[in-house]
This record gives C-alpha cells, structure tokens and sequence, in this order.
C-alpha cells in the first residue's frame, strides 16, 4: 500500500506542519534557502563559469534580453511543472485526487484525502527536485557559456524552491515506519498508530 483514502483504525495525528502559518519554521526554511541560493551562486562563479558571461556585453542587447526572457519564460514555466511532477508523483502513489493553488508566498500540489506512507511520501516530496535536477543539468553542460547562467539559474531555483520539500523529507526521515502523511499542499499532517 503506497496510499489510502481511510485512515487506518487507532492511528492519531502526531505532527503537523503548515510553512504558512508557522512563521519561525517557514523563516528557518526560507533562511536554509537563501544560504543556499548564495552557495550555489559562487560555487557557479568559481568552480564552472564566471558569471561574466552572462551579460557579456559583446553580445548585443537583442540577445541578451533573448536570455533573460528564457530565463523569465522558463522560471514561471518551472513552477507550474514542479507541482505537476509532485502530482504525477501522488498519482504514481496511488492518489485519488490533487488540487493546485498559489498562497501568495507558495504554489502548491496536495491532496485532502490521500495519506501516503512514508516511502512513497518522500517520492512525492522530491520528485521535482531530482527530475528537474537531472533534466537542467543536461544543458547546463551542452549550452555555450553564455547560455549557462540561464539553466543554472533556472537550477539554483530548482534546489532553493525545494527547501520546503527537503524540510518535510527530513521530518519524515524521522518518523515510523508506520507513518501515514496527508499533504493538502499547503499543510501536512502526520498520523502514527
């Protein structure tokens, strides 16, 4: 069983988790982010390409606002495709139903009937940031230097915007076995027996 509708009989919520409302939890998230966006740029700079060639300025304005339009274009196209992958992923797990939104702060996938297990939950949780991973890295390394930045960019976005993803795996490394999770998208609920 990757999932139920039905909560299995004698099992209680012992965690909950709402990045929205739980604002020290959702700074120290957004905190882990931000350091981690800054890492990753200067790791980018210093061990594969100098930013300098992102906006080399022999290569006319036309074309550099070519870039920042992919750039742009791509960014807003990866949000929607990451909370696409997470719900291909609830569907893969035996999920019955996904809802989408936007909170202002987060886009989100979840569901309001599903309870995953916990293997199938940290599927759910980093789908996107090793499917996107995998896939932005591919031109990372085929594209000329002054297309880099572009996928790299679009790939520091991938791992910082999965902060929040990487949070809840880590909590849910810490759980039973046993553990069933519901994830409305904007909370998760934890439930043991």
């Amino acid at each position: 069983m990757h999932s139920t509708t039905i909560l299995p009989e004698g099992y209680h919520e012992t965690e909950h988790i709402n990045l929205q409302t739980d604002k020290k939890t959702a700074a120290k998230v957004n905190a882990g982010a931000a350091i981690l966006m800054i890492a990753l740029f200067v790791l980018g700079h210093f061990a594969f390409c100098p930013i300098g060639t992102l906006y080399d300025s022999d290569d006319g304005l036309g074309y550099t606002l070519l870039r920042f339009g992919v750039l742009l274009i791509g960014y807003f196209a990866y949000i929607v495709l990451h909370e696409l992958t997470h719900a291909a992923a609830m569907k893969l797990s035996g999920g019955t139903k996904t809802r989408f939104g936007f909170t202002g702060i987060y886009a989100y996938a979840g569901s309001e009937q599903d309870y995953f297990n916990k293997a199938a939950y940290i599927v759910i949780a980093l789908a996107p940031l090793i499917i996107w991973g995998v896939i932005f890295t591919v031109p990372m390394i085929l594209v000329p230097a002054d297309w880099f930045w572009i996928f790299y960019f679009l790939q520091v976005g991938n791992i910082a915007g999965s902060a929040g993803d990487i949070y809840v795996t880590a909590k849910t490394l810490r759980m039973p076995p046993d553990v069933l999770i519901m994830d409305t998208g904007v909370e998760m609920f934890f439930y043991t027996n």
